[in-house]
């Protein structure tokens, strides 16, 4: 067993056979939402035992998974909030302009953050470097437990509690159970909760490059009839890069030499940033929406890509995984505070109900972004170069745009308290 901090970071071959661990919440996948949520529990005083698959000593690898997330502003109140942002120190880049245009059009529309502020509309951080700064903020909090690597082989609910048991022979007794273990969530499949969704005919293909120029913290969005070209701002003379194309395209591209795969990529990237190398290994993931038929159960919550799993078209993914967890946080606290056992019904209702529809309606937006750009159709290419010319003339609209996608406004049931830099 290992110990950072307050936190015992044990592993399968250290753990007594047999023992029982008891907590308030515990939270079955310590990601970027689940550890989050983690750390905003056990930052109020609630005990959280958090069971994760993975060996966190693969996150400090350079090639972890290659992606890296857009954190809206309101979201970086959040993680900072919480003590997370401070460990993430300067590994992140603010974006300070968005740039969205549709194909070869000379038109397009362009943010810039003093439009909506003084403070940049986000920051781009790898996820590499958001799980080793969640992972340091659990280990300065006495009440959190990362258990990693175990895998959680049987879980008991009832209206008494939770009982879970872990593939090493510990057992964990809890109030509630937290789903935080990602799109094909096994808890999610164990409750019976089903999910409705469709995959795209495309794929993504996500590598970092290295350019000659600075890219002056702009993230450019280009619609090209394949699905969306994403350059994404990094820190120093580097981008992270989305790019959609047809999945059975895919394979082919991920298997060319790399003289040849550049050459596919610039005629995508341009040479606006200059000469381009590439950092680290391509990866490839497929693209899908999805969304589960309920966020509860019998003290259990989903969050995160367990409950929904959207198009990584507006950047919104882990955004909208972490206003799960602003919410969750302040509802949970608020009922300890007030000596409630969190996993009651109706605390876990109002959770469901501030989420849910907030998540589908960015869902719904999402794809419909996908399906409207995602296309050659010459009336529908005219329509959206003339839509996206005069949204950027409309002042009040554009703001209203921005301040949503900023994570400021525009949140269903009020922005809560987190995500407005508020303390609980």
């Amino acid at each position: 067993m290992a110990t950072t901090g307050g936190t015992a970071i044990t592993d399968a071959s250290g753990a007594p056979a047999g023992e029982t661990l008891t907590a308030d919440v515990l939270v079955i996948g310590g990601g970027l939402v689940g550890g989050s949520l983690a750390c905003g529990l056990a930052q109020h005083g609630m005990s959280v035992l958090v069971a994760e698959r993975d060996d966190p000593a693969g996150w400090m690898n350079n090639a972890y998974d290659g992606r890296a997330s857009a954190v809206a502003l309101g979201c970086q109140k959040v993680l900072e909030g919480l003590g997370v942002w401070r460990h993430v120190g300067g590994d992140c880049q603010p974006i300070e302009d968005i740039r969205i245009a549709d194909s070869n059009a000379p038109l397009f529309m362009h943010y810039h953050r003093h439009e909506a502020g003084d403070e940049p509309m986000g920051y781009m951080v790898e996820n590499q470097v958001t799980r080793r700064a969640i992972q340091a903020r659990l280990g300065e909090l006495e009440h959190a437990n990362l258990l990693a690597p175990v895998t959680v082989t049987d879980l008991t609910r009832n209206g008494y509690g939770v009982s879970a048991r872990l593939a090493d022979g510990r057992g964990i007794r809890a109030r509630l159970a937290v789903a935080a273990d990602g799109r094909t969530s096994p808890t999610r499949a164990a409750a019976g909760i089903r999910t409705t969704g469709w995959d795209y005919d495309h794929g993504a293909i996500v590598l970092t490059v290295e350019h000659e120029l600075p890219h002056e913290g702009v993230a450019i969005e280009h619609f090209l009839p394949a699905g969306p070209f994403a350059s994404l701002p990094l820190t120093g003379n580097r981008s992270s890069i989305v790019w959609s194309e047809r999945r059975d395209w895919i394979p082919d591209l991920m298997a060319l030499p790399d003289d040849r795969f550049k050459a596919e990529f610039m005629t995508r990237f341009g040479d606006h940033f200059g000469d381009v190398r590439f950092v680290g290994p391509r990866f490839s993931y497929p693209l899908s929406l999805q969304f589960a038929e309920r966020y509860t159960d019998t003290r259990l919550a989903l969050v995160g890509d367990a409950a929904h799993g959207m198009h990584p078209v507006a950047g919104q993914g882990m955004n909208y995984g972490l206003r799960d967890v602003a919410v969750l946080v302040e509802t949970l606290v608020g009922a300890h505070r007030l000596g409630l056992d969190p996993g009651t019904p109706d605390i876990l209702r109002r959770y469901a109900r501030l989420r849910q529809a907030d998540n589908l309606l960015m869902l719904g937006v999402t794809d419909g972004i996908v399906r409207l750009f995602s296309n050659d159709i010459a009336p529908l290419r005219l329509a959206r170069t003339a839509g996206l010319a005069v949204v950027d003339r409309m002042g009040p609209l554009k703001r209203f745009f921005m301040q949503t996608a900023m994570g400021t406004t525009g949140v269903l049931g009020g922005v809560p308290r987190l995500m407005r830099g508020r303390a609980i």
